[in-house]
């Protein structure tokens, strides 16, 4: 593992955004382009501070999710709901390019912060606003959170078994593909004033929803041509065979997935199976999937007989795409990732160096580069309103005291 240090410039210098969003999707957003180099300003509760400093995992009660999705950013408090955290919140807004927020839809309108009050102060902000199901639209006022709206559109119903429950995976998926949607519309809005003169504000519309029902790509046009609603079939693929997790002699698991035509057939030979190839049951991809049974326990036979070490040697000597299904150790000490840079060591405050995730994606020319981890509750506030907004110590003192921030 190493140490992001270099001094390289960043993409998105220059570009300012106001994180008042919390927990997950909104602040993954904010979190990709603070990656690159936006100045990113993390606003929290007074006193109470991100939800997400509450969930697990925490070391010796430090909160280490924040850690990571929090990297990179400011941290200053301010509590909107009062007048004098109002008075700050606009005058932060004319010094913003973005402003980033996920509450219920109506409540930043109702705290009389709505996005036309906005533009009036900075008619050029770009206001990403993220929610379980849109702006607009009869559940709009629903609360929204990653299960539900994973659920809601169609994903969840499509994982796991088909003789089990719907299955959530262990991580919210919909907070994440929300995030790194966010973050492309926010670029996309940031281009849009770039290339073109008459350009000015825009609100980005991003709902966890709406991002899941995107991620299932063909789910909706396979019902609307087809009349066909796909159902659960576990680690088995339904469209490419053959493509499961196969258990080796040692406890361990592989996963492949060979149903190009070339790949199958050298998995045959690599078997020891070449008459396989000439099956009628397998002869297509089609054929294997209509056949998946029978394939499957031809397959998992193969690999009960074989330690993963041994399994995987026969099948990289066939060019046989596959690998092993990694934990968070196996991921850890993974020899690419630590050839790849992809996990790397970053100095911490509070709990000394700390590895995480390296910057994604990987640019070449002009790669992002993670300069500091969460930082603390109003960590940055005193350097914010005094370099930003002029405060001098008498005025942040006094707003301290009343609560403010």
């Amino acid at each position: 593992m190493s140490s992001e240090t270099s001094a390289t410039p960043l993409p998105l210098s220059g570009i300012r955004i106001l994180d008042i969003s919390t927990i997950i999707a909104a602040p993954i957003a904010s979190g990709l382009l603070a990656d690159f180099g936006a100045e990113v300003i993390k606003v929290e509760l007074p006193g109470v501070g991100d939800p997400l400093r509450a969930l697990p995992p925490h070391k010796d009660g430090v909160p280490l999710w924040w850690k990571v999705t929090n990297r990179n950013k400011l941290g200053i408090t301010l509590d909107l709901r009062k007048d004098d955290g109002k008075a700050l919140f606009r005058q932060l807004i004319a010094k913003v390019d973005v402003l980033s927020e996920n509450f219920r839809p109506g409540t930043l309108e109702r705290y009389g912060l709505g996005p036309d009050v906005l533009k009036e102060i900075n008619p050029e902000l770009i206001i990403l606003r993220v929610s379980g199901y849109g702006q607009t639209g009869p559940l709009a006022k629903r609360p929204g959170f990653a299960r539900i709206a994973e659920a809601y559109a169609g994903f969840t119903s499509v994982s796991g078994t088909a003789d089990r429950p719907p299955m959530h995976v262990g991580y919210p998926v919909a907070d994440a593909v929300t995030g790194y949607f966010g973050a492309i519309g926010v670029l996309v809005a940031l281009l849009r004033q770039k290339t073109d003169p008459t350009a000015k504000g825009e609100i980005v519309d991003c709902s966890l929803a709406e991002s899941m029902l995107r991620l299932n790509d063909f789910l909706v046009i396979e019902y609307d041509q087809l009349n066909a609603i796909r159902e659960r079939s576990g680690n088995r693929s339904q469209y490419a065979g053959p493509s499961n997790v196969y258990e080796t002699k040692d406890g361990k698991w592989f996963s492949m997935s060979a149903s190009a035509q070339t790949i199958w057939e050298r998995l045959a030979r690599a078997m020891g199976r070449d008459e396989l190839i000439e099956d009628p049951r397998f002869v297509t991809n089609p054929d294997r999937v209509r056949n998946a049974d029978a394939l499957d326990e031809i397959i998992a036979t193969w690999f009960a007989e074989r330690t993963l070490d041994d399994a995987l040697a026969v099948l990289e000597a066939n060019d046989v795409s596959g690998g092993p299904v990694n934990d968070a150790k196996d991921v850890f000490e993974s020899e690419h990732f630590r050839a790849r840079d992809a996990i790397i060591e970053v100095d911490d405050a509070e709990l000394g160096r700390v590895a995480m995730q390296n910057v994604f994606p990987r640019l070449v020319n002009a790669p992002g580069r993670v300069r500091s981890t969460g930082p603390g509750l109003g960590e940055h506030t005193d350097e914010v309103l005094s370099s930003l907004l002029g405060l001098d110590d008498r005025e942040i003192g006094k707003l301290r005291e009343d609560g403010v921030i």
